[in-house]
C-alpha cells in the first residue's frame, strides 16, 4: 500500500534509531554512582570507562560507512542495531568478566565491552547519511539531515528521565537489559519497512519516486574496495573534507563532554541527587532539539537565497562554533546552578545549529561515496569521543570542573578556524562515471 511522503516515515524511524542509539550510550553516565561504588573506581578511571567507547566507535564508523556503500544500508542497519543491543545487555557482566575471565580488574572488563559496544554503534550516523543520499530530495537535504540527526539531542534529552526512571525502580543492570531489548524491537520493525532504494519499496508512490529519482545514481558507490587506497587519496585530496572533519571533531567534543560528564558535574558541584537529575539532565538538550532542525532549514534557506553553499554550510558553522566557544568559556565565571544550566543549554543549542552541515557537506562534494566518506570523516572526528571524556577526567581531577569548559571553548575555536576553509561547491573528482550497483 502506498503511503504519501513515505520518505518522512523513513526519516522518522532513523531519528528513532538515533534516539535509541544515544540513550544506550549515555545511560551509563547516570549509573556512575552505583558502578563506581561497586567496582571501586576513581574519577580518572571513570573517565577512562566513558572514553573506551570511542576507540570502537571510530573503527565502527569507518567500516560501517564503507559497508553501507558496498552491501547496502539495510544490511548495515540490521547488523549494527542487533550487535549494539546485545552488547548493551551484555554490559551487566562487564565488571565480573574483567575479573573472572580476563584475570584482571573490573576496569579491564568495562574496557572490552565498551570498545565492542562503540564498534557496534559506530556505523549508525554514516549509514544515516548514506541512506539520506537516496531517500532525501536534493532541495530538502539540509532539513532531511536535520530530521535524521534529531535523535542525537532528543536521545540525549530523554536519556535522563529514562535512565533515572529505570534506576529508581530497579538497578543499573536491569536498565541495560531493558534498553537492549528496545533496540532489538527497533531492528525487527526496520527490517519490515526499509529498503535500500525508494524505487524498491511498494509504499513509495510514483510522484515521490520521481522526486527522489535524482538520487538514483548515488544508490551505490563504485565497485571495488570502498576503503581502498583510491578512496583515501580522494578524501585527503579534498581540503573541504579535511577541514569539515576538524569542524565535526569540535562538535563531537562538546557533545560527548556534555553527554558523559554533565550528570556527575551537577552531582559533585551542586549536590544534586539522582532524583533531581531526571529533569536537570534534560535541560542542556532542550534547545539543541530545536536548533538541529532549525540549522538544516536555515542552511537550505541560505543556499536557495544566496546561491552559495559556502555561506549556507561553512559560514553557518563558523558563526555557530564561535558563539558556542564564547558561551562555554564564560561558564567558569558564574556560580549559580541556574545560570550554569542556562549557559550550558544555550551553548549546546548553538553547537547543534550546524550539526547537519558536517554531514551535508560530504553529500554535497562526494555523493557517490557518501557512506564511505562519511565513515572516514566520522572515524577521525571521533577522536573527540575518546578525548573529551578521558581528558575531562584528568582535567577535573587536577584542576577542577571549570577546566572542562575551557577545554570545550578551545575545541570550538579549532573547529571555527577549520570551517573557514570548507568550500562545498568544490566537488570531489572521481575521474570516471559512477556505476550504479544494486545493493546485495
Amino acid at each position: 500500500m502506498e503511503v504519501r511522503n513515505y520518505r518522512f516515515v523513513v526519516m522518522g524511524l532513523m531519528a528513532l534509531m538515533a534516539i535509541i542509539n544515544y540513550v544506550d550510550r549515555g545511560a551509563i553516565s547516570y549509573a556512575a554512582g552505583p558502578i563506581i561504588s561497586e567496582f571501586g573506581l576513581d574519577k580518572a578511571a571513570w573517565g577512562a570507562v566513558l572514553g573506551y567507547f570511542g576507540y570502537g566507535y571510530m573503527v565502527g564508523a569507518l567500516l560501517g560507512g564503507a559497508l553501507a556503500d558496498a552491501k547496502g544500508p539495510k544490511w548495515m542497519w540490521v547488523v549494527s542495531g542487533t550487535a549494539w543491543s546485545v552488547l548493551e545487555i551484555g554490559m551487566i557482566f562487564a565488571g565480573q568478566f574483567g575479573v573472572a575471565v580476563l584475570g584482571g580488574t573490573a576496569l579491564l572488563g568495562f574496557a572490552v565491552f565498551r570498545v565492542l559496544f562503540g564498534l557496534a554503534e559506530g556505523p549508525a550516523f554514516a549509514t544515516i547519511n548514506r541512506s539520506l543520499a537516496v531517500w532525501a530530495a536534493p532541495r530538502e537535504r539540509g532539513i532531511a539531515t536535520g530530521l535524521g540527526l534529531l535523535g542525537t539531542p532528543l536521545g540525549a534529552l530523554l536519556t535522563a528521565p529514562i535512565a533515572v526512571g529505570l534506576l529508581s525502580i530497579a538497578n543499573w543492570r536491569v536498565m541495560f537489559v531493558v534498553l537492549g531489548v528496545l533496540g532489538l524491537v527497533w531492528v525487527l520493525v526496520w527490517m519490515r519497512v526499509f529498503t535500500d532504494r525508494p524505487q524498491d519499496n511498494p509504499r513509495v508512490g510514483a510522484e515521490e519516486r520521481a522526486l527522489l529519482a535524482t538520487g538514483a545514481a548515488v544508490s551505490s558507490a563504485p565497485k571495488g574496495n570502498q576503503l581502498g587506497l583510491r578512496s583515501w587519496k580522494l578524501f585527503f585530496g579534498s581540503r573541504t573534507l579535511i577541514a569539515n572533519t576538524v569542524g565535526f571533531f569540535a562538535f563531537l567534543y562538546v557533545n560527548f563532554l556534555l553527554l558523559t560528564w554533565t550528570p556527575k558535574y551537577l552531582a559533585d558541584e551542586f549536590g544534586f541527587s539522582l532524583s533531581s537529575l531526571w529533569y536537570l539532565g534534560m535541560v542542556p538538550w532542550i534547545g539543541a532539539c530545536a536548533t538541529v532542525l532549525l540549522g538544516g532549514r536555515l542552511s537550505d534557506w541560505l543556499a536557495q537565497r544566496t546561491g552559495s553553499l559556502r555561506i549556507a554550510r561553512s559560514w553557518l558553522a563558523v558563526v555557530s562554533l564561535g558563539l558556542t566557544g564564547v558561551v562555554f568559556l564564560c561558564i567558569p565565571l558564574v556560580d549559580s546552578p541556574v545560570a550554569v544550566l542556562v549557559m550550558i543549554a544555550v551553548g549546546n543549542a548553538l553547537n547543534f545549529l550546524p550539526d547537519t552541515v558536517y554531514w551535508a557537506v560530504v553529500v554535497d562534494v562526494a555523493a557517490a561515496r557518501a557512506g564511505t566518506f562519511s565513515g572516514i570523516m566520522h572515524f577521525f572526528a571521533n577522536i573527540a569521543t575518546i578525548l573529551a571524556p578521558t581528558l575531562t577526567g584528568v582535567l577535573v581531577a587536577d584542576l577542577g570542573y571549570g577546566a572542562m569548559f575551557v577545554g570545550a571553548g578551545v575545541a570550538c575555536a579549532l573547529g571555527m578556524v577549520a570551517m573557514v576553509f570548507v568550500n562545498p561547491q568544490k566537488k570531489v573528482d572521481f575521474g570516471r562515471p559512477v556505476a550504479v550497483v544494486t545493493p546485495a
